[in-house]
């Protein structure tokens, strides 16, 4: 009985949640001048550049070749671009492939081997691991984005 009134309670308030909506063009009026945005048309070709302003007809981007201006009716979605977190990444992934390096080395490292003990082995294995997780970290996709507006379906 404590489960099946447990199981109301959590249905009862996943249902009294409000659904996040991306379909109002109003959302657009959140956007703050210079915010990196992403413009998919209604061909579907991505616009990138720095928001300027939205109307209740139309929205504004500074792109590479100058200002442009989309339609309401021409535009499928709109995402704000977050900021790149490519050191952040770089850094995680050489830490992790130290560490790994590190562990891995040192246990198949031979205790008395011809370069030295165990400890220069997971030395070795730290610096080899380190600079192929900095590459791995550098390489991820640095970049995050918000579904700000997505246009309904005709």
């Amino acid at each position: 009985m404590r489960n099946l009134l447990s199981l109301i309670c959590i249905l009862a308030t996943s249902c009294a949640l409000p659904a996040q909506t991306t379909s109002t063009w109003e959302n657009l009026n959140a956007l703050r001048a210079g915010q990196k945005i992403q413009i998919v048309d209604s061909t579907a070709h991505k616009h990138s550049g720095a928001f300027v302003s939205v109307s209740s007809t139309a929205i504004v981007l500074t792109q590479t070749e100058g200002d442009r201006t989309l339609q309401k009716q021409d535009v499928r979605s709109v995402k704000l671009m977050k900021g790149g977190h490519r050191l952040r990444n770089t850094l995680i992934g050489a830490g992790i492939g130290a560490g790994a390096g590190a562990g891995i080395t040192a246990a198949a490292w031979e205790s008395h081997g011809f370069l030295g003990g165990r400890g220069d082995g997971a030395a070795v294995g730290a610096i080899i691991g380190g600079f192929c997780g900095a590459i791995v970290g550098a390489v991820l996709p640095s970049h995050a984005s918000i579904d700000i507006y997505k246009a309904t379906s005709p």
